[in-house]
């Protein structure tokens, strides 16, 4: 496998200035302080732009960011460039891109970059030419959010979304598509655990879009909750494993995804929980369908389902 190297040019600055509505996490401070100053300071700016709720522009703006500190060399750079290729956030969706770059980052050591080429296949070495020199990205195409089909209570909701939140959407269908699980059941789990809100923090320590706790962050390998692409992917690898587990029944998923499977399989259905029951009602009022294609080669049946079957 041949991965394109040729990362090292020096490039104009872009002079793009943002204030973050979101502290750093620890690891990602450590990141950025591992670099040089001048590619940290293109690393921070980026990381406040991707998520941020105001700024239409932002995961663009970041884009040309990592594209900069990328040609620096920056590993962070390269991956985080990936990462936005892949979800087609700020930039047209790119799995070539997104998988090349991965390669790069990963042949400098980057775990996360390693991991992520467990999902995606390097296939050719098409680089983003903002890579290589010192141009600006393409936009990512605008897309048209009033035409949904299939689910309409949370195609309804979804259509009435301000333009600041619509990203959501798109950044959901890449995710979605990649673990096989349908982005109308997880836009309706995000419209019920958070309204879209990437800084969304419950009572119970639960955090951003999907509302991950930190036993599910640390089970699907979320660094950072308050990523949207790692909140996302976390939430919807929990949801595959859920999908499996209950062999596609919709009902027990959603009840397990608030209140546990454990709690599920424990009651033998849905927990007598007020809480669980009303979240249950909200999300199926959106989503609109019980039933789920599921992986059976994931895990293990629930043995919740004999209970529920012989109802």
């Amino acid at each position: 496998m041949h991965i394109n190297l040729k990362l090292w040019f020096v490039s104009l600055c872009l002079c793009l200035a943002s204030q973050s509505a979101l502290a750093f996490t620890q690891a990602e401070q450590e990141t950025f302080d591992n670099e040089p100053p001048i590619v940290k300071d293109l690393l921070e700016r980026a990381s406040t732009l991707v998520d941020d709720e105001n700024d239409a522009e932002g995961a663009w703006k970041a884009a040309n960011l990592y594209c900069e500190a990328s040609r620096y060399g920056s590993a962070e750079g390269i991956y985080r460039l990936g990462m936005l290729y892949a979800f087609g956030r700020g930039v047209p969706a790119n799995r070539d891109y997104a998988a090349n770059l991965f390669g790069i980052a990963s042949a400098h050591g980057h775990y996360e970059a390693q991991k992520m080429l467990e999902t995606i296949e390097i296939k050719t070495t098409d680089t983003p030419a903002c890579v290589l020199e010192a141009v600006a990205p393409e936009h990512a195409p605008a897309h048209q959010y009033g035409d949904f089909k299939g689910s309409p209570g949370i195609d309804a909701y979804v259509a009435k979304l301000p333009k600041n939140k619509r990203w959501v959407v798109d950044l959901v269908d890449t995710i979605a598509d990649w673990y096989k699980v349908d982005s109308k059941l997880v836009l309706s789990i995000i419209t019920v655990e958070s309204n879209f809100k990437v800084a969304a923090k419950s009572n119970k320590n639960a955090n951003g879009l999907m509302q991950i706790i930190p036993a599910t962050a640390e089970r699907f390998n979320v660094k950072n909750a308050y990523n949207a692409s790692q909140n996302i992917k976390g939430g919807v690898a929990y949801l595959r494993w859920l999908l499996s587990y209950f062999r596609g029944n919709v009902t027990l998923t959603v009840a397990a995804y608030n209140a546990g499977e454990g709690a599920v399989d424990r009651y033998k259905g849905v927990p007598p929980y007020k809480e669980t029951r009303a979240y249950v009602k909200k999300v199926l009022g959106l989503y609109q369908s019980k039933r789920h294609e599921f992986d059976a080669s994931i895990t293990a049946a629930s043995p919740a389902l004999k209970k529920v079957s012989s109802k």
